[in-house]
């Protein structure tokens, strides 16, 4: 490979390695706000089950306000029941974001390496014209000083 072509490869690696960077690092933030999400969704169960619980027991109660205080609870764990179904389904999702962060990753990983190679190889065919060129000259100098 020519080192023309070489270098357009090696720029052309190196932009795909930054864009697969720039979807890592959108995936990451992502992944960050959805684990947000899922802990107000835990802090909000909370506050609902010590709604539930904290509401007290409703059978020593007058009769309207036993029943009253028995819709409130059933209503308050309808509610969290509801907030559950919502963070398993939240949960799954975030799995699914979790396994494309973890493949955009490696994508990038691999790409990276791919382009260190590249760049190595670069490297060793530019040594090896460096050091050519200096053999040729030391070569021409040695002939000019040698003796007829």
């Amino acid at each position: 490979m020519s080192a023309a072509k070489r270098e357009q490869t090696i720029a052309s690696l190196g932009t795909l390695v930054q864009l697969r960077s720039l979807d890592v690092d959108r995936l990451q933030a992502d992944l960050a706000s959805q684990e947000a999400t899922r802990t107000r969704y835990q802090n909000n169960l909370a506050r609902l089950d010590a709604l539930a619980t904290g509401s007290g027991a409703s059978g020593s109660l007058p009769l309207a306000l036993a029943l009253n205080c028995g819709a409130y609870k059933q209503n308050v764990m309808a509610m969290a029941d509801l907030h559950r179904t919502d963070l398993a389904l939240h949960e799954a999702n975030m799995a699914v974001a979790q396994r494309k962060l973890s493949d955009a990753w490696t994508k990038r990983e691999l790409l990276g390496k791919v382009l260190e190679q590249q760049e190595s190889l670069h490297s060793k065919e530019q040594d090896r014209i460096v050091r050519k060129r200096e053999d040729d000259i030391a070569t021409q100098s040695w002939m000019a000083n040698r003796p007829v």
